[in-house]
């Protein structure tokens, strides 16, 4: 907040001072340094070809961390190391090159088949590295070069890992959630000025680790109530524990009220991905927690206008 002074006309009809007006209104920062025209910052006619070097940049960036991703989605289930051994192929055991590594290209190139025994690769690896790509390029171009930047893009890439986990195995890993509590309790102590950490109504002077601190509260409250209220009525585990750890996290990343708009967007996606799965039918889980972290990303790219909405609501 930077306060600005205007100074009233001077007054004809006297000698005698007039007192100040001070207005206070909410500063902007400039654009930042690259940041192109879809930037919620700086204006359109910023340098195009180096908005679009650094694009590129990130997608390629991106497509790497994807493959490192699918390590982890792959060994951390089973309690693997994601460091030891070296990648090899789950059907014959041979152990890939740096060509067969290549993020995108080597599925292309070999069909999506192992170069040894020909076995066919799972798709997801194709999927999840050019998801992963997308989402840094899409990040770039909405954030900038800002530290948002950099604090997006970690709870984007961690959110593809719970995403893809639950929808394949159904678990919410104990080895991701905990310490990403600690993570996001430093990143809104310690990164000032998160757009979708900004609270609503009287909440904009409140210290960011608040705003998170009572995100985490309430959405660990409510998913609890919700698991313990579910399990005495159907007389059987209606919410996995795993949603809740995982509930409490999105609250602190996300802050309140907006962990009550993932809440809400979280539930209409777990029902839509339900009749697309067709699990409605057959009584089978929902993949909550992959609806959760879908809605957890949209609750951090549109933040700030979901919050300027309850604001002026």
């Amino acid at each position: 907040m930077s306060p600005v002074c205007l100074r009233p006309a001077p007054c004809h009809h006297g000698n005698r001072p007039q007192p100040r007006e001070t207005v206070t209104i909410r500063s902007r920062r400039p654009g930042p340094i690259g940041a192109g025209p879809l930037t919620r910052h700086g204006p359109a006619a910023q340098n195009v070809g180096v908005t679009a070097l650094l694009t590129v940049a990130f997608v390629l960036l991106g497509l790497a961390i994807g493959s490192f991703l699918n390590v982890c989605i792959d060994r951390l289930p089973g309690g693997r190391s994601i460091i030891a051994p070296p990648s090899q192929c789950d059907a014959c055991g041979r152990r890939l090159s740096a060509l067969d590594l290549l993020p995108v290209l080597s599925f292309l190139w070999l069909r999506g088949r192992c170069r040894y025994c020909q076995a066919a690769l799972p798709k997801r690896l194709v999927l999840v590295e050019m998801a992963c790509g997308a989402l840094l390029g899409g990040l770039y171009l909405f954030f900038g070069l800002e530290p948002e930047f950099g604090v997006a893009a970690l709870w984007g890439c961690v959110f593809i890992v719970v995403f893809v986990i639950d929808l394949e195995q159904g678990l919410i890993l104990n080895l991701i959630i905990y310490p990403s509590l600690v993570i996001a309790l430093a990143l809104a102590g310690l990164v000032p000025d998160m757009p979708w950490l900004q609270g609503a109504g009287g909440m904009d002077r409140w210290p960011q680790i608040a705003i998170a601190a009572l995100g985490g509260a309430v959405g660990f409250c409510f998913f609890f109530l919700v698991a313990v209220l579910a399990e005495r009525i159907l007389g059987r585990e209606g919410l996995g524990w795993g949603d809740v750890k995982l509930a409490a996290l999105i609250g602190l990343v996300c802050g309140f009220p907006l962990v009550v708009f993932v809440i809400v967007l979280g539930s209409a996606i777990g029902i839509l991905m339900a009749l697309l799965m067709g699990r409605l039918k057959t009584g089978q889980t929902i993949p909550f927690g992959s609806a959760l972290a879908v809605a957890s990303m949209a609750a951090i790219v549109a933040g700030e206008a979901v919050l300027e909405l309850l604001a002026g609501a």
